[in-house]
């Protein structure tokens, strides 16, 4: 109920704003992973992931349900732009005035799945099994953002 509550907030001041309707999304509650949310832009439907919302509701609520409205907001007025770019911070700062944060800080242990450990020069990286599975199978290789090393996995039978 509280996201609806807070959906129909910013819907309300996105109206306001741009001087137009807007259509409420369908929400569901079934994502899974480590998002807290995401936008389905053609379809007008945001997914949420009951578990951190669970955990963290007052932040989720404050900050993700916007976070993903926004998406949809800028979609509907500017059609295909980058996902985070200037259109979505503006509807951020200036109309719903959040901070633009891209990524959420909820702890994600109950969340993330099964990892496996990578080394590269700077520190150490754990990556899911999705991605140790394109290393292994499909010789796809990660680098770190920070130093640009290659990840290379820690096999702990070694």
């Amino acid at each position: 109920m509280q996201v609806q509550r807070k959906l129909n907030q910013s819907l309300l001041l996105a109206e306001a704003y741009f001087k137009r309707k807007f259509t409420m999304p369908e929400v569901n509650y079934e994502l899974r992973g480590i998002k807290a949310g995401v936008a389905y832009l053609q379809k007008n439907e945001i997914k949420f992931n009951r578990t951190l919302l669970q955990e963290n509701t007052d932040e989720f609520i404050r900050q993700v349900v916007p976070h993903e409205l926004a998406h949809l907001i800028v979609y509907k007025m500017f059609g295909r732009v980058k996902p985070h770019g200037k259109e979505w911070q503006f509807v951020m700062n200036e109309i719903f005035k959040l901070p633009a944060d891209t990524c959420h800080q909820f702890d994600i242990k109950n969340v993330q799945g099964k990892t496996f450990e990578y080394r590269c020069a700077c520190q150490t990286h754990f990556l899911s099994i999705r991605r140790h599975n394109k290393i292994m199978k499909e010789n796809i290789e990660y680098l770190c953002k920070k130093c640009k090393g290659k990840l290379i996995f820690v096999d702990e039978d070694e």
